[in-house]
């Protein structure tokens, strides 16, 4: 029997007729009548293949911008760096203390993005013959950003400079105290800013309320980036770079900009597309002993792409910052001997497998609450969960899976043996949880609160939880209620199984690197009878498809076992569906097929499905 929940309703606008799909979602076309048209002339004056020109007019590319498009350079996109609010400030000061040879300590941020900025840096100013101090907090015993001993503690080893990287906008009194100290300080940050700014020698952020730049997509990797073409510019007039100490290739170091661009989900749109595209490249040639050895232990088959830097990649580096040791990432990305990078992968390895089998017994534990708060009925807007013996380390992934599966914002919250719980919550399209983080703390609900519309940390009491969780429901009732009330699949085009090959991936990937900003396309398959499915892995789904003409195409639905889309794959095994996903090569023992990672799946009407 057909479960209702994935049978259509013909509608005018449904791409394919699918008004609600297995997991209730209308299906669109992303091009509408000008759209089409853009494709069309894109087809006519660049002479590209049909699917490819859709793709971009699905992503606003103008008609003159194409070429730039397809391929991205540094050179064409990379600004003054002094349109940056303070950056010539910055550059003149990191000169001065290359110049004088002055000790300079670099504190950065846990994650990847702070990782690949702090190795970035680093590694820049072992080339101009310094040696750096380089601090990365404990996430548990530290938190974020800057801290008053940390700071202490690096002026007693002799920093006069302290450069922070990914943090230090919000470090107000950290950051007065190394004044007080007698350090110079350098914020290079991306992070939004308060109402209050740390007085420093120069604080580097595009987000800041002064700044014109236009660079606030940038992760603080790409911002390092910037401040070192900076610095190479005001050394350079300083004649600094001789025959002997030549400047450096900051080209040639575009893997970490990558890395960390893409695992901070930064949109890949303008600069941050270059950044990726060129890193990739960068990657691929396997000259840097860190990162390659980070890719073999993923056991990374054929050339990486953005999503494996997002998947795979990245949370090992994160693993060191969430449950082992802080700097294990920036000493991977630094390490030059060969044998001791491997070491460190490993380690990093072990920490991400053991980080996994916390997480999994904490989502667990969250989505059993999760139901029961929710109930038969479905109700309620704001998930929050919370538990003594979660790793604080995990509750963001806790919490974006909860987000995931429950389609609405949640908070998975680490409660502490004295009373304190550390949280983090991760918010759906349409929904700011920001912002809502922070009016909590301005009403005393928390003790400590910040983030953006996607996602927020939090601090609290365990007595304020039950009133927390009351005032984050009342609070996005409206618009999590909008939001989940208009819930939409864009499709990019559709096409048989025969038109599944190799070549076609290739043609997508040219509008590539996907990811936030520029989506990976969906291609939809209609009509296609699902004659295997299986499960593999952990709760995946491995799938095959097969067209009327009897062509074949491999498919794998991620993490779909237990879910809406598992749910109905399981139930429709042998019938025809309506299949959207999104294309990629699977590379195993030296073969290559092609693969669909599905997303979603719907019965088709009793009408034609019509290929577009």
């Amino acid at each position: 029997m057909t479960p209702p929940t994935i049978i259509p309703q013909e509608t005018p606008q449904a791409f394919l007729g699918v008004a609600r799909s297995a997991t209730g979602r209308l299906w669109r076309d992303r091009l509408d009548a000008r759209g089409a048209a853009q494709a069309l002339a894109i087809v006519q004056r660049h002479q590209l293949p049909e699917m490819l020109a859709r793709v971009l007019a699905g992503r606003g590319v103008d008609l003159d911008a194409v070429d730039d498009f397809l391929d991205p350079t540094i050179r064409k996109l990379m600004p003054d760096p002094f349109t940056v609010t303070q950056m010539e400030a910055a550059a003149k000061r990191i000169s001065d203390a290359v110049m004088r040879g002055e000790k300079i300590a670099i504190f950065g941020d846990y994650d990847v993005d702070g990782a690949t900025s702090s190795a970035l840096l680093a590694w820049h100013l072992r080339h101009c013959g310094l040696d750096p101090l380089i601090h990365i907090p404990d996430r548990i015993f530290e938190g974020y950003g800057p801290n008053v001993e940390a700071v202490k503690a690096l002026a007693a080893k002799g920093a006069k400079l302290l450069i922070t990287v990914d943090c230090g906008t919000t470090s107000i009194e950290a950051l007065a105290e190394a004044k007080r100290l007698g350090m110079s300080v350098v914020v290079i940050d991306h992070h939004q800013c308060g109402d209050e700014l740390p007085v420093v020698d120069a604080l580097v952020n595009p987000n800041r309320p002064d700044d014109l730049s236009g660079l606030g997509h940038l992760a603080a990797v790409g911002l390092v980036f910037v401040t070192l073409v900076a610095v190479n510019r005001e050394l350079r007039g300083r004649g600094f770079w001789s025959g002997e100490r030549p400047e450096p290739d900051l080209l040639g170091m575009l893997h970490h900009v990558a890395l960390g661009t893409v695992a901070d989900v930064a949109s890949l749109t303008g600069l941050n597309r270059a950044f990726v595209a060129k890193g990739l490249l960068a990657l691929r040639r396997r000259d840097h002993v860190g990162h390659t050895a980070l890719m073999d232990v993923s056991r990374l088959n054929g050339p990486p792409e953005a999503w494996h830097l997002g998947f795979m990649l990245g949370p090992r580096i994160n693993a060191g910052g969430r449950i082992g040791r802080a700097d294990l990432g920036v000493r991977l990305l630094l390490e030059g001997d060969v044998s001791e990078a491997a070491r460190i992968a490993a380690e990093l390895d072990r920490l991400n497998t053991e980080r996994r089998v916390i997480e999994q017994a904490a989502e667990a534990q969250a989505e059993a609450e999760a139901l029961a708060s929710l109930g038969l009925e479905d109700k309620g807007a704001v998930i929050v969960t919370a538990a003594e013996g979660w790793h604080p380390g995990v509750v963001g992934l806790v919490a974006a899976r909860l987000k995931e599966k429950f389609s609405r914002p949640a908070f998975a919250i680490a409660l502490e043996p004295g009373g304190i719980g550390t949280g983090s919550g991760r918010s759906i399209s349409g929904v700011d949880l920001g912002k809502a983080v922070r009016q909590a703390v301005t009403d005393g609900l928390l003790m400590k609160g910040g983030g953006h519309a996607m996602a927020a940390g939090i601090t609290l009491r365990k007595e304020q939880l039950a009133a927390f969780r009351a005032y984050i429901e009342a609070a996005l009732a409206n618009d999590v209620a909008q939001s989940r009330n208009v819930r939409e699949l864009f499709v990019d085009g559709a096409v048989s199984a025969r038109a599944v090959t190799p070549e076609l991936v290739a043609t997508l990937n040219r509008a590539g690197p996907f990811g936030a900003g520029n989506p990976e396309p969906v291609i939809a398959l209609p009509s296609h009878q699902l004659v295997y499915a299986d499960e593999v892995g952990q709760a995946h789904l491995r799938l095959r498809f097969k067209a009327g003409d009897g062509a074949i195409v491999n498919g794998i639905a991620f993490r779909s076992v237990g879910q809406l889309l598992g749910n109905a794959l399981k139930e429709n095994r042998g019938q025809v569906l309506h299949v959207a996903g999104s294309l990629t090569v699977d590379r195993w023992q030296g073969a290559e097929r092609v693969q669909l990672r599905v997303i979603d799946v719907a019965v088709p009407d009793a009408g034609p499905a019509m290929i577009r």
